[in-house]
């Protein structure tokens, strides 16, 4: 067989290409345990025009010899014809140099085409001199030669054959220029024998393979071509196209295990890095050759802890990660293959001063930000590329704990490479032989270089941005200046830095660039342990479980926050919201914490009670060991007309902009849900034709819900626009939607089937406000605290339009339309029937407790006469 291209070094120095001359190849045998042999044939009986020769370095006397006429057409005459196919050759005798010439035959035997009459045939050889036509072969050599002259073919065509001479440049006077011509399209090259040996490239210039190397090969620097420093002579190496019959050279030998990729030459390959990677991981898992003593990075983990979907719970640093795990445990994870951004130089002003690496490191709070907001409280999939090993302390270096080192991604999107893309973030550089890296360190090499490009971040050459953040933690008098402007400022944004226990935290005010200590209002935490020199405390029970709560609530979250006062410590005291939740609420609804008698003063008192109210019957946690003060039992005296209470539990599912609201009775429940189960699989077996429904006024139909799901509804207008209203009869809630929308109602579902689970109730005993912006208060406090949540319902008398109804919170059994008066979010409705005496007498002692403390409607003090008209009430 014709070698392609043994690719090889002997231990003699490169082999010969397989096509030497017009008249001489190599064949190469099949392999038995080591390469396969290799035998010189030169075609017996006729020759060729030689090729060129480059001056050998070592003789300075020595000159260049160019081709001779038709020596380059011959070669490529038997290269096109012979590389790769089977052939049969004879040996006819051997000179005493060792040199062996005979006949090759193309085929597994000598019925096959014969080479030399070929060459001779094409007018690309000619007969040796003084051979004669003594036997059938040289005969047939010389009938052919008089044939191919008669047809002036090759070499005896008419001129010197001066066309045929290559015009060699063994040298580049622009490499750069050639290279730069070259990126535009592929080039096709010949194969070298040894990828040490130059290929020859029309215009013939020297290139070579790339991006990867074996034990010999010169490495290139761009995807195709480029320029590169070879160990032999510099070159221009060109990448072997794609897209020939046999596939990319490359990739064959990354998939063989022959060769290795090369970092930094294969992050600019624009053919695709990955399918490169791809070949070699191959190679490695089946440890092919030079992958024979391969051990994976994560060879002893599970397949369950190399690939996980956890919930990011901190940001530790601009690579270090805190996770939750699905099985409850926390889990730090570096992200691989990226250094954070780090102080360059220690400057005298560094050295006499406390280092805050988050504010003074550049870039780093950026960074920070930007994992801060990108991953906080969300689930990420992290998938394990390695495990660092933990390292004792050097005198450069300090020691390192045991590092997970993995690639994370949200939304498909690699955390580490947006990070590096931004230019906050740098990606580490490995020696050739280490494979603990990133198993996407490609795309982090390429992201690093689009950043430098674009001088973005770290990158780039404009003045470093500064963080002026003042630390007023435990600052008496930075802390006095600062408290009578938060008090104003009523809610402030704020970020939670650090958790210390469940009511004690550390947060980051961006208007004001300070830190603060704060403390949760209202309640009272158990306490922690201490263990400062000289006082060693134990914890208070459910201490632990508070912080924990409070960290997975709030951390590195933005929240809101009410400054009340401070502590004699320059601690700050007051209430922290986190999307509509109070913590203080939170910890005392959790039992893990209980309510200080200062919250009697704030307007979250009611909340904080009745939270504590419904922990102390749980009996949970710090009410583990609670037990209820006996009371003596009190016969009431009935009065002549009782008032008729009869509360049954109704889940509240909307609120009306004038207060009313709808409720579904909790008993039915369970028939709506059966219900809506059977309605959507029947239209999900029988979908509706779009467009088929037509709307009318009064109609019953189904309507889908922004979630996608078909609710129940009824069409209460339809727009000449085509616009169609409707109310959702299980619900309350009212929409516009297009026709398209909408389809039949199917009769199995209809409201005979099951009536219309949504009621409408008004409060009783409460005047909503006229005012727009006081009704839409009480509103908002009543949607906070009621809406889509289970209460306790009695009808009280009935209304124009709807009941009149008081509603109970479930737990606490507290009147909802009583806390709004307390609150003076809105005024009683008098009433004469002896039967409610009581309660409007209740009613009216909360109003005059709301107007004392001057709160909402009251905050200028008792109405007057002539201010009733204006708010909307009567005296």
């Amino acid at each position: 067989e014709v070698t392609p291209c043994p690719g090889v070094l002997s231990s003699e120095g490169p082999q010969n290409p397989p096509v030497l001359s017009g008249c001489a190849i190599i064949v190469r045998g099949q392999p038995r345990g080591g390469p396969p042999p290799e035998r010189q044939i030169n075609l017996s009986n006729i020759r060729a025009g030689n090729l060129a020769r480059r001056a050998a370095a070592s003789q300075p006397d020595s000159k260049d010899t160019p081709d001779e006429p038709w020596g380059f057409p011959a070669r490529e005459f038997l290269r096109k014809k012979l590389i790769g196919k089977e052939v049969c050759f004879t040996v006819e005798y051997k000179t005493p140099q060792g040199r062996e010439y005979g006949m090759v035959y193309l085929g597994k035997d000598t019925s096959g085409e014969n080479i030399a009459e070929s060459l001779v045939a094409e007018g690309l050889a000619s007969r040796r001199e003084g051979i004669r036509a003594n036997n059938p072969e040289q005969s047939r050599l010389a009938e052919l030669e008089e044939q191919a002259r008669s047809a002036k073919k090759g070499m005896w065509s008419e001129g010197t054959g001066s066309h045929t001479v290559r015009d060699l440049k063994y040298s580049l006077e622009n490499p750069r220029h050639f290279v730069d011509s070259l990126h535009q399209k592929p080039v096709n090259g010949e194969v070298a024998p040894c990828p040490c040996v130059p290929l020859s490239l029309c215009p013939h210039v020297f290139v070579s393979l790339c991006p990867p190397v074996s034990p010999c090969t010169p490495v290139p620097v761009s995807p195709c071509v480029s320029m590169y420093p070879g160990p032999c002579v510099p070159s221009v190496p060109v990448s072997p196209c794609p897209c020939v019959p046999n596939g990319n050279i490359t990739e064959l030998l990354l998939k063989e295990g022959f060769a290795r990729c090369v970092d930094w030459s294969i992050a600019v390959y624009t053919r695709g890095a990955d399918k490169l990677r791809a070949a070699e991981r191959f190679a490695k898992e089946r440890k092919l050759r030079i992958w024979r003593d391969y051990v994976a990075p994560t060879a002893n983990l599970d397949q369950k802890d190399k690939q996980f979907v956890a919930k990011v719970m901190q940001v530790l640093n601009a690579d270090a990660i805190v996770v939750k795990l699905n099985s409850g445990d926390y889990k730090t994870i570096h992200l691989s293959s990226i250094r954070p951004p780090r102080l360059e130089g220690d400057s005298a002003q560094d050295k006499n001063r406390k280092l805050r690496p988050l504010y003074d490191i550049p870039y780093m709070f950026e960074a920070r930000e930007f994992l801060r907001k990108k991953l906080i409280g969300k689930k990420v999939n992290v998938s394990v590329d390695y495990i660092r090993p933990a390292s004792s302390a050097t005198d450069t270096v300090p020691a390192f704990s045991e590092r997970t080192c993995a690639t994370v991604s949200i939304g498909g999107i690699n955390i580490a490479e947006a990070l590096v893309s931004k230019g906050l973030a740098t990606v580490l550089r490995y020696r050739q032989d280490d494979d603990q890296r990133s198993a996407h360190y490609d795309e982090l090499l390429a992201a690093e270089a689009r950043a430098i490009k674009n001088g973005k971040g770290l990158h780039s050459k404009k003045e470093v941005p500064i963080h002026r953040v003042a630390d007023i933690s435990g600052d008496t008098q930075k802390a006095k200046q600062f408290l009578p402007f938060l008090q104003r400022a009523g809610r402030s944004e704020a970020v939670v830095e650090y958790v210390f226990s469940g009511s004690r935290l550390k947060l980051f005010l961006p208007k004001e660039t300070c830190l603060i200590t704060f403390l949760l209002a209202g309640i009272e935490c158990p306490r922690g342990a201490r263990n400062a020199p000289g006082l060693a405390q134990e914890g208070e029970p459910f201490s632990e479980e508070a912080t924990l709560f409070t960290k997975e609530l709030v951390m590195q979250r933005e929240v809101e926050v009410e400054v009340e006062s401070m502590d004699k410590a320059g601690n700050f005291i007051g209430w922290l919201h986190i999307e509509g939740v109070n913590l203080s609420v939170a910890l005392v609804e959790q039992a893990l914490s209980r309510v200080h008698f200062t919250a009697e003063r704030s307007p979250y008192c009611k909340a904080l009670l009745a939270a504590q109210d419904a922990a102390k019957q749980r009996k949970e946690k710090v009410w583990s060991h609670y037990e209820e003060t006996p009371v003596e039992e009190v016969v009431p005296v009935l009065e002549e007309k009782e008032r008729t209470t009869n509360y049954k539990p109704v889940f509240v599912t909307e609120i009306t902009d004038d207060l009313h609201f709808y409720v579904q009775d909790v008993e039915t429940g369970a028939q709506l849900e059966k219900l809506m189960e059977n309605m959507r699989a029947e239209v999900g077996a029988h979908p509706p034709v779009e467009g088929a429904f037509v709307p009318r006024r009064g109609d019953f139909c189904i309507a889908k819900f922004v979630d996608g799901e078909w609710y129940r509804a009824r069409v209460e207008k339809v727009e000449s626009g085509g616009k169609v209203h409707i109310f959702y009869i299980d619900y309350g809630n009212k929409e516009t939607l297009p026709p398209t929308r909408l389809a039949p109602l199917p009769p199995a579902f209809s409201p005979r089937v099951l009536p219309p689970q949504a009621t409408e109730y008004s409060f009783a005993f409460i005047q909503v406000p006229q005012d727009e912006e006081a009704r839409a208060d009480a509103v908002d406090s009543v949607v906070r605290d009621i809406q889509n949540t289970q209460c306790l319902l009695n009808v009280e008398h009935l209304g124009p339009g709807c009941p009149h109804v008081t509603l109970q919170f479930a737990d606490s059994k507290s009147d909802v339309g009583l806390g709004l008066v307390k609150e003076g979010l809105v005024m009683v409705e008098p009433r004469k029937e002896r039967q409610f005496q009581k309660v409007i007498t209740e009613y009216l002692n909360a109003q005059e407790a709301a107007k004392s403390a001057r709160l909402n409607l009251w905050r200028y003090g008792d109405f007057r006469a002539d201010d009733a008209d204006e708010f909307g009430y009567s005296r």
